[in-house]
């Protein structure tokens, strides 16, 4: 694998295109503009509207504990938040985990979060007050900030994350889950799963959900640079509901090219996080493969299928390309 990524890095066009190897402009051409009408993506740009939309749905999602939408509910912090010791602030309108604060504990009247560093209740209104006026929102608009439960991920990702919660991206063409990775925490990226800040990627097997490859900051590794547990030994529990729960990303957003991001958590089973209309293509570079050939297997299936009719298909191919590998 390392190889084969010190080469991409220093390739040709035609090298990329042998490999399947989808570059912004295919995906911002090809993919968004062709998939995903302007019109829709206000539906999963704002995090408040896309629960909304997941609730009529019925889509399993993390609890919201309330919404901070005006300064003066600022001032009602304190006494809204005096019995809760766990708990993720989040920006409605943000994006690549910028502005998100997770919280694990309380230390008097400090909020302790999830690296260990404390915030002053001071500390904690000025950050919502600037993401309020827009400091993390897409184009810098005034935004509302979500106070949600704290997820309490599953045993099966012990070890395997550090100080956060992991998530699963699972990369939706026209409604069939084509690629996904786990994405999981780490101290440098401040216990939050964003590939930028320096959480781990690791490539998932279409079929099983087991661990392909893993990389961080775009460089291959075995371990965890934390925990220094084995990451080839990762598997993702409830694959299949986890695929139909992506699959069913479709049918909330309407968009053709979208990422799914989802927790799986102790009790609650698999959350459907947040979708994003413009998924980064980092997710090839866990899983050591292109889109292409999966962008063009989908093309060449019926539309208009329901989402376990899709997850199976998608099963069906992964499954037989392992028969055949031996």
């Amino acid at each position: 694998m390392s190889s084969f990524w010190q080469r991409l890095g220093m390739a040709s066009p035609e090298f990329l295109r042998s490999k399947g190897i989808v570059g912004m402009n295919r995906r911002n051409v090809q993919l968004i503009a062709r998939n995903n009408p302007r019109h829709l993506y206000p539906n999963v740009d704002n995090k408040y509207k896309t629960k909304m939309l997941c609730a009529e749905h019925g889509i399993a999602v993390p609890k919201l504990l309330g919404v901070c939408r005006v300064e003066g509910h600022v001032h009602e912090l304190k006494e809204f938040l005096r019995d809760r010791t766990q708990f993720v602030l989040k920006p409605a309108q943000g994006s690549g985990g910028k502005g998100i604060v997770v919280i694990v504990g309380r230390d008097g009247d400090d909020y302790v979060k999830a690296s260990g560093k404390k915030l002053t209740h001071e500390e904690l209104c000025r950050h919502v007050s600037n993401t309020l006026s827009g400091l993390y929102s897409l184009g810098g608009k005034p935004d509302v900030v979500l106070i949600e439960d704290l997820i309490h991920f599953s045993d099966h990702f012990d070890g395997y994350s550090y100080e956060g919660v992991p998530d699963i991206r699972v990369i939706v063409y026209k409604g069939f889950p084509v690629m996904s990775m786990t994405r999981l925490s780490t101290h440098v990226s401040d216990g939050k799963a964003n590939l930028h800040q320096g959480a781990v990627g690791v490539g998932l097997h279409m079929a099983t959900g087991k661990a392909l490859r893993a990389v961080q900051f775009d460089r291959p590794l075995t371990h965890h640079p934390d925990t220094s547990r084995l990451l080839s030994e990762l598997y993702i529990p409830h694959w299949k509901e986890i695929l139909l729960l992506a699959a069913r990303g479709f049918e909330v957003s309407k968009l053709g090219y979208l990422g799914v991001d989802i927790v799986l958590d102790s009790h609650q089973g698999p959350l459907l996080l947040e979708l994003n209309a413009r998924p980064g293509l980092a997710i090839q570079v866990a899983n050591g493969e292109g889109l292409l050939p999966r962008i063009r297997f989908v093309d060449s299936l019926p539309q208009g299928l329901q989402p376990a009719e899709r997850v199976q298909r998608v099963l069906n191919h992964w499954q037989a390309k392992m028969q055949e590998a031996g």
